[in-house]
């Protein structure tokens, strides 16, 4: 994802791991606690590329349905 900034795009920006359908991003993690730092990331890619939804999914959780949080608009739900 390039990054613009008053009109100038610089193409070395951001690289989400997964964009789906161009709606969603996916960003994938494996870690034993997903931090803010986590989330404030996925943020700034959702912020940067314009999209509404991201997931972020961390395969290090006991369960993956425990590893989902979803956010939309910069809010956690």
């Amino acid at each position: 994802m390039p990054v613009k900034y008053e009109g100038i795009s610089v193409e070395a920006g951001y690289r989400a791991d997964i964009v789906v359908e161009d709606l969603v991003i996916l960003d994938l993690k494996s870690v034993e606690v997903v931090l803010d730092l986590h989330k404030k990331q996925l943020l700034t890619y959702l912020k940067a590329s314009g999209k509404r939804l991201g997931l972020l999914i961390n395969f290090g959780a006991p369960y993956i349905r425990q590893g989902i949080t979803r956010i939309v608009n910069g809010l956690e739900l």
